[in-house]
């Protein structure tokens, strides 16, 4: 019965979402936005993989074609004008991702030379490197469900796109580092800093893509990656940045199990980082506090990450020879799952009509519900 609840809820908020921003039934300007339309794709693939019906399915390709054909391309209030990678149409629509894709916001980027704003600057369009790794995981997911090798093309050639255009070497530097965000073309930096954990989320990222690639594709990056990623710390009381920290882990294990035992030391470290982070989150009460004082989609974050924990547990037990320190990892697990109850404290708060009635809520409706369905129903986006 309580599934069947959960099913109700999510089938509601994705219907309503595809209604809203243009998808189904198709608008006449659907308002698509990449890191909303990533989970959108993986909660669609879940209700099809729950049902067997071809109407989520068909849901889910649908967003990634309206995803490519729109944020694939230069906007409409932009004097250029086509496919962001500079191809003709028909190849253009062949590899849709080969120029990387827009974020989706609302305002056009900076032009060049005019001064920066950091406050409207998050309402400028560009590119974000760590919106185009969910993106990839999407691709990766249509990939292994529909057993259709092109959107793993697509998904190879963005993390290519990306890579070339988010990282540089610095003047007087032997190492590389990465930009936060880049204009709509790759061509130029439009916030010169780098995001904390993305040179972790795209090293993930292709090690995810190179496990199916049937060549080494992405051998280059991964190195690249793996050198600026050496010596981070990956720890953050952000609830978003710690969930990410939780569902990287929940793919890194996955990965492990299907035979990347090298990973097994990546996988201690990512823990590791979310169990400090979240016990300084948990000193904070923040969960504790009215909704206009809380962002929806970065708790969320949280709640999908710590639903991870189960399938990490379940590989543990299940391929116990394929986990180096063991023991380690499960008392890791174990010391994580103290903040289980913060799933249902996070989401029985936000299904409150009483806590989505203030502007936090209005203001991120499309993320915030997005992401309440994949809280409420993860595997889509969890699990490989």
């Amino acid at each position: 019965m309580e599934q069947d609840t959960t099913f109700s809820q999510v089938h509601t908020i994705m219907t309503e979402y595809a209604e809203r921003t243009g998808l189904a039934p198709v608008g006449k300007t659907p308002c698509r936005y990449l890191w909303t339309d990533a989970f959108g794709v993986c909660n669609f693939l879940e209700m099809y993989q729950k049902t067997g019906d071809e109407h989520y399915l068909n849901l889910a390709l649908q967003l990634v074609d309206q995803v490519h054909r729109i944020l694939g391309r230069h906007r409409a209030d932009d004097l250029r004008q086509g496919w962001l990678s500079g191809l003709d149409e028909e190849a253009g629509a062949q590899h849709p991702t080969m120029g990387g894709l827009r974020i989706g916001k609302q305002l056009n980027e900076r032009e060049p030379g005019a001064p920066v704003d950091e406050i409207l600057e998050w309402d400028r369009d560009g590119q974000y490197y760590h919106y185009l790794t969910k993106w990839m995981h999407a691709l990766n997911r249509v990939s292994r469900v529909t057993d259709d090798a092109i959107y793993h093309t697509w998904a190879i050639e963005l993390a290519k796109a990306a890579h070339s255009g988010f990282v540089y070497l610095p003047s007087a530097s032997s190492r590389k580092r990465m930009y936060w965000k880049m204009s709509i073309d790759l061509s130029r930096p439009l916030e010169p800093a780098m995001g904390h954990h993305d040179p972790l989320d795209g090293l993930i990222s292709c090690y995810q893509l190179q496990e199916r690639a049937a060549i080494p594709a992405l051998t280059g990056e991964i190195a690249e990656l793996k050198d600026i990623c050496t010596g981070q710390n990956w720890a953050t009381e952000d609830p978003l940045g710690i969930g990410g920290l939780l569902w990287n882990s929940c793919l890194v294990a996955q990965l492990i199990a299907n035979g990347r035992s090298l990973l097994n030391s990546l996988l201690e470290d990512l823990l590791n980082s979310a169990l400090v982070g979240l016990e300084s989150y948990a000193n904070t009460n923040s969960l504790d506090l009215p909704a206009e004082y809380r962002l929806a989609f970065r708790e969320f974050g949280l709640s999908i990450g710590l639903r991870g924990l189960a399938t990490m547990e379940s590989l543990l037990e299940d391929e116990p020879k394929l986990f180096i320190h063991g023991e380690r990892l499960r008392t890791q697990i174990e010391n994580l799952l103290h903040y289980k109850p913060m799933i249902d404290s996070i989401e029985q708060f936000w299904l409150q009509p009483a806590s989505r009635a203030g502007n936090t809520w209005r203001d991120h409706r499309d993320i915030n519900e997005v992401m309440l369905a994949t809280s409420l129903a993860p595997d889509g986006f969890l699990t490989l």
